[in-house]
């Protein structure tokens, strides 16, 4: 099964774009498919003595749970509401393009320093097992002294085990540390999963290796070229990983500590094994491609070379046939009793030579 990514087209980056044109900087602009579904609103509180989770739709209600000694995680599921994605911003002094980065469903993954906080875009690549697909969805975060703001577009569960663990017990080391800790810990999980999409590829691409090397056929040009558009794809959601953890591991401020950034650098390995890991795979559907080029081609010649030997076969046969078919007198043994029989024999021993020949040679 080719695998399709859902949620993500090559150029629609560049088309809205020029949607775009003619605002001015910093519009506040939702990019993505409208939704009639209510943004839901998680935030938690936690510190080393308590924690507590809430969820909600009302904005006002959330902020009023905040408290200053505590750090607080505020996660919005769903970017169409615009309105509530300003009023959020307003109340953490967000500028206003960062603001027009996270509406953007199609930004690249980037990191910007502001005076009071930390803005991060990732890119979350989720497989379905079902659909044999995976969906490129974007993920903002806003990291601030003591809080951290996600924004996601599409509704997931994909942190409820995070949220599970800052829950369980105040030995977590979550719990300990600050929100710089919980950033990575996000950043993290969004490349774990990048792992379980080149898995899954990779599984495809050996299956589609496999049927090329037996018997190529038309089909499977159309599976190398459905892989090859993936790889793009997840190369331009994976690629610019490098920078944004590079830029946090280097950043001159204080809000990321030196504990976060021992982290931050295997997280910094982890990415560049599945860039080698993508790039593998780029390097592997080439070959594949060329594979299948060259399979037709030899495929080709042995169909050319055991038709050009039965066309060989027959040229002296058909010479034999032609002169004994010709309606004249005096052709030898024209009119003897034997004279079928013989020319038969002919036929058969020129046949059987030529094939005895042609075997020697080990043109067959």
């Amino acid at each position: 099964m080719i695998a399709v990514c859902k949620g993500a087209h090559m150029f629609s980056e560049v088309h809205k774009h020029v949607k775009k044109i003619g605002q001015p900087p910093g519009t506040a602009a939702y990019t993505g498919e409208k939704s009639e579904k209510e943004p839901i609103i998680t935030i938690t509180i936690y510190n080393p003595t308590e924690a507590s989770e809430y969820t909600s739709k009302n904005i006002d209600e959330c902020l009023s749970r905040m408290k200053s000694d505590v750090v607080t995680w505020i996660d919005v599921e769903g970017l169409h509401d615009v309105d509530l994605i300003k009023k959020l911003a307003d109340r953490f002094s967000i500028h206003p393009l960062t603001v027009e980065d996270i509406l953007n469903v199609e930004q690249r993954p980037k990191v910007e320093e502001f005076d009071n906080y930390i803005f991060i875009n990732l890119k979350v690549i989720l497989w379905n097992k079902k659909s044999s697909s995976f969906v490129i969805s974007p993920l903002s975060l806003i990291l601030g002294k003591h809080f951290l703001l996600s924004f996601q577009d599409h509704d997931t569960t994909r942190f409820d085990n995070l949220r599970a663990r800052i829950q369980k017990t105040a030995n977590q080391r979550l719990r300990q540390q600050n929100s710089d800790y919980l950033a990575y810990r996000i950043i993290d999980s969004v490349v774990d999963d990048y792992f379980i999409v080149l898995e899954a590829l990779g599984d495809q691409i050996e299956q589609a290796e496999k049927r090329v090397v037996v018997r190529p056929k038309p089909n499977n040009a159309r599976t190398i070229y459905h892989l090859k558009r993936q790889m793009l794809l997840l190369r331009k959601a994976i690629w610019p990983m490098r920078e944004v953890i590079g830029h946090l591991l280097y950043v001159e401020d204080k809000i990321i500590t030196s504990f976060t950034r021992i982290y931050l650098r295997d997280v910094y390995d982890h990415t560049m094994q599945t860039i080698d890991t993508l790039e593998t795979f780029r390097d592997m559907l080439s070959s594949m491609l060329d594979m299948y080029l060259s399979g037709l081609t030899i495929r080709m010649n042995e169909i050319m070379k055991t038709l050009t030997i039965i066309t060989t076969i027959f040229i002296p046969i058909s010479a034999i046939a032609g002169i004994y078919g010709m309606n004249i007198l005096n052709v030898p043994l024209m009119k003897s009793k034997w004279g079928s029989a013989f020319v038969f024999s002919l036929m058969v021993g020129i046949a059987l030579s030529m094939l005895v020949y042609f075997r020697k040679k080990k043109w067959f």
